[in-house]
């Protein structure tokens, strides 16, 4: 198979170079999506073949054969149909004509600088790596929308995390020269505008710090109990018992407040993260430290940990279990359902008085049942406040 992958803006009348129109003149197989169609049809000959790229992929992959010619939207191996041919036929021979992408398009409009520019694909993807940007305080970011993911829509989610130091600059119709139509404006602007589609943005903004290790004081509290929230040292030397630089996914099992998903978001923006209490009263403040702290994209889960549904999740490779409420081997044994076989699971253990049960004496148990391995715990006395061991196990 051989692809001759062309990249067109959205110009009424698209310009090809000699070269390309030779070979569109020689094409007998065309295809590309019904907006393209409708930009190319009176370049192509009499008797040749259109297929419409419309989902499922597999049944238009299965139409094509010998030499194709393929219409695409700007640069085909940016989010484009060439990406998608690699992956459908790898050994398929593929030519390129690219042109100028959406966000390039844009950029040279503002006339700004994107070699800088962190690139985020919303079109038909969910929010990650858009937080994992705003989390990072990336400066520039050049977003794909679609219509789920609208530039309002972004707008609204920012602010609601507290990044309110950017400004939004948003291209519709690039290309048109008749609809074509750039806007600079602020987010809480933004949050009001209706964009016509299709359309991109850039997103610039101003250095700001993140924090490392957020003073339990900052948090909303269960019951204003300050007591009951995990120490800023102790959260982060739990975090790094977790290894969480090397880890995918990590569970966050009697989360409370949320301050270790939090600060494990912050720290550690790639990772997925799951929360799970049994606490009704705890999903407000999650809700609300997470927005405070600028941490989005927690993924909480209300109920019993044992009676909840966890085969369509991801699979962790980190666990932490802030809370076992005495049933500490029963919620270990259903981790390990699930528990990637490099995965590791850590938990805190207060040594005090007014503690009837030892944590610690509860997990060494579980450990030898479930065959597990145990790392030698770490000890830390912050303060006046009672000893902490920090507990570790891996398969």
């Amino acid at each position: 198979m051989k692809f001759y992958v062309i990249g067109i803006s959205d110009a009424p009348r698209p310009f090809f170079p000699p070269e390309v129109l030779d070979m569109i003149r020689q094409g007998r197989i065309f295809s590309g999506g019904k907006r393209h169609y409708g930009l190319v049809a009176p370049y192509l000959p009499d008797g040749s073949t259109w297929i419409d790229i419309t989902v499922p992929l597999d049944a238009v992959f299965k139409q094509y054969h010998d030499e194709v010619v393929v219409f695409a939207s700007g640069d085909p191996l940016f989010f484009g149909f060439a990406n998608t041919i690699k992956r459908k036929m790898p050994d398929a021979e593929i030519i390129l004509y690219p042109t100028f992408n959406s966000l390039q398009t844009l950029a040279h409009r503002l006339v700004l600088p994107y070699h800088d520019m962190r690139i985020v694909s919303l079109t038909g993807r969910p929010w990650p790596e858009l937080d994992r940007a705003l989390i990072e305080r990336a400066n520039k970011i050049g977003v794909l929308t679609d219509r789920e993911h609208t530039p309002a829509a972004i707008a609204r989610r920012m602010l609601d995390y507290g990044y309110d130091n950017y400004t939004m600059h948003v291209g519709e119709h690039l290309g048109n020269p008749k609809k074509e139509h750039i806007t600079t404006l602020t987010l809480e602007q933004a949050v009001e505008h209706d964009f016509d589609y299709p359309n991109c943005l850039i997103l610039c903004g101003h250095t700001t710090t993140r924090p490392f290790g957020i003073p339990e004081s900052e948090f909303a509290l269960l019951n204003g109990r300050e007591k009951m929230i995990t120490k800023a040292p102790i959260r982060l030397l739990t975090l790094q018992a977790m290894e969480l630089q090397q880890k995918s996914v990590l569970w966050d099992i009697g989360f409370c407040t949320g301050s270790v998903s939090i600060e494990a978001r912050l720290q550690f923006p790639h990772l997925h993260v799951e929360a799970f209490e049994i606490r009704p009263e705890c999903e407000a403040l999650i809700h609300e430290n997470s927005r405070r702290h600028g941490a989005p994209g927690i993924n909480v889960h209300m109920g019993d940990f044992l009676e909840a549904n966890i085969k369509d999740l991801p699979r962790p490779d980190a666990v932490f279990i802030g809370g076992h409420g005495g049933k500490l081997k029963e919620i270990m044994t259903k981790v390990l359902t699930v528990l990637t076989n490099d995965g590791i699971i850590v938990m805190n253990s207060v040594t005090s008085p007014m503690v009837h049960t030892d944590s610690h004496q509860l997990f060494n148990e579980a450990c030898q049942e479930l065959g597990l391995t145990q790392d030698q715990p770490t000890s830390i006395i912050l303060n006046d406040n009672n000893p902490i061991e920090i507990l570790k196990c891996r398969r």
